[in-house]
């Protein structure tokens, strides 16, 4: 198969290999230099990526190696903005419809694995192939090791295709057994990706005690997940503020270097970008309309030392008399914020009503988004608001988003209840 790496770029040379030290730490070498993945799942906002410090993009499927971006294909683009890619080759779930006792279910995935990696296998932009993300998920740790039988034969097809850089396969969280199934039956996997958010901050302590011997990356880390954080008595999760949320973004890189950044060859902040995911705002560290949230400002300060020279407003508190209660269709509240701008920059102040989300995709998959009810905003002038309950009866949350004009911004919600007396 031709490769699918331009000509100008087929003469660089492409080596990425994992070497152990003698006190059982491990190095990532890219072309003989230690690399350490600095990075964010996404493929938007690249400039602040890079002025931010970052140095890897994490793909999960090769759609995005086929993609453009400004007429360039994808891996010529990262790779002239001096951008690694950690290079997702997309490892079918069983949720999705695939079965891992289907023989011709097998080969077809192993075929399209094989030539995958044979078509790009010679760009130099590649670091590390990402075979599979959360395949075992929704499985049970005592039941998945057709999986990672499978996983393994993969991997040492990605092996044979391309011998000079390892290969790496994403888990959702670890737990001991999960860990002794993987060193069992897939011995071909070199690096560990873990997915997690409240316990992220504590992986490297749970590998060490589970035994694993290779080297791990945080593929994906971040604010507390929807299902970690504290509800409402009508079931709606409590989204953490985009204060909050950095904080756990800047405590969980730091605490992962400190204690296990012998072993952990790189990092992923979730999700350079936005997706609809129970909210509009709870994974990703941009908003819809392009400003970066506190989020980035931390990742910013973990990477280069420094935080950005434009930082994001701060939110101090919000009066909504109606936060986390059952009220009557038709209740009307005065609302208000505090907020500051670190630079003293003009705010904007923005109120919005959204239906709970009432289908929470699995696994991350793509949702629809929830109603929303402008008619709900009576007036809004500056940090001040007057808000009117939708009449229907339902969930819903109120949403404040402060924008400062150096392209930064601040976000929280705070759920309701209307439900007839």
């Amino acid at each position: 198969m031709a490769s699918a790496c331009s000509p100008e770029r087929e003469a660089e040379s492409v080596s990425v290999r994992i070497e152990q030290a003698a006190d059982g730490s491990f190095t990532l070498l890219r072309n003989g230099e230690p690399f350490v993945m600095q990075g964010a799942g996404g493929r938007s906002h690249l400039d602040q990526l890079l002025a931010s410090g970052g140095n890897t993009i994490r793909t999960w499927g090769i759609d995005d190696l086929e993609r453009t971006i400004d007429g360039k294909p994808f891996l010529d683009y990262m790779h002239a903005k001096g951008l690694a890619v950690l290079a997702g080759i997309w490892v079918q779930h069983e949720r999705h419809g695939f079965d891992y006792t289907d023989p011709e279910d097998l080969e077809r995935q192993r075929r399209v694995v094989r030539e995958a990696v044979e078509k790009y296998r010679d760009h130099p932009a590649i670091v590390v192939w990402g075979l599979g993300n959360e395949m075992e998920a929704f499985r049970g740790d005592a039941d998945d090791a057709p999986v990672w039988r499978e996983v393994n034969i993969l991997a040492r097809i990605v092996k044979e295709a391309d011998p000079n850089r390892p290969v790496m396969s994403t888990v959702a969280g670890v737990t001991p057994e999960k860990v002794e199934s993987i060193l069992r039956h897939a011995p071909e996997v070199d690096i560990l990706g873990v997915n997690a958010y409240a316990a992220a901050i504590i992986t490297g302590e749970i590998l060490n005690e589970a035994g694993w011997d290779r080297p791990f990356v945080l593929a994906e880390f971040g604010p507390r997940g929807h299902w970690e954080v504290p509800e409402t008595p009508w079931g709606a999760p409590i989204e953490p503020t985009s204060e909050e949320k950095a904080y756990y973004y800047l405590n969980t890189y730091q605490t992962v270097m400190r204690d296990a950044g012998d072993r952990c060859v790189g990092t992923f902040a979730f999700l350079w970008g936005h997706k609809q995911e129970v909210t509009h705002t709870w994974y990703g560290m941009f908003l819809p309309s392009g400003e970066k949230l506190a989020a980035v400002d931390v990742m910013t300060y973990a990477w280069s030392g420094r935080y950005p020279e434009v930082r994001c407003p701060e939110l101090v508190s919000v009066d909504f008399a109606g936060n986390g209660r059952v009220v009557a269709p038709g209740t009307r509240w005065e609302v208000s914020a505090e907020v500051v701008d670190p630079q003293g920059l003009p705010l904007e102040f923005a109120w919005e009503v959204i239906s709970e989300q009432t289908d929470v995709a699995v696994g991350g998959d793509r949702e629809e988004p929830p109603p929303r009810h402008p008619e709900a905003i009576l007036a809004a002038e500056g940090n001040s608001a007057t808000v009117r309950a939708p009449e229907a009866p339902g969930a819903y949350r109120l949403f404040i988003t402060v924008r400062n004009t150096g392209n930064s911004a601040t976000v929280a919600n705070f759920p309701f209840k209307v439900a007839e007396p």
